[in-house]
């Protein structure tokens, strides 16, 4: 049972909280999150053109960019460094 400071606590958390990033409805933002979990590191966007079986063109990779950016404005994604795309962690 809580106490009534510990559920005061609880609900101010609950009101703060941030609400859970949503999925573009894109079937491609799902094959990009397919490979960070199969692959487990941080990619660019290169990576991600090749994992895709994509030609690497510029036009390929500017557009996996931006979909990778717009993960990341979304909090789904971190980008470490400028180029360099990875899962947040826990």
């Amino acid at each position: 049972m809580f106490t009534e400071g510990a559920a005061r606590t609880w609900r101010q958390a609950l009101e703060n909280a941030s609400p859970a990033p949503v999925l573009p409805d894109h079937p491609t933002y799902r094959q990009i999150l397919g490979i960070f979990a199969d692959l487990g590191r941080p990619l660019r966007a290169r990576d991600v053109c090749e994992a895709l079986d994509l030609p690497i063109v510029r036009k390929n990779t500017d557009e996996i960019r931006a979909k990778l950016k717009r993960l990341v404005s979304q909090g789904i994604l971190v980008e470490a460094e400028p180029g360099l795309f990875t899962q947040p962690r826990p």
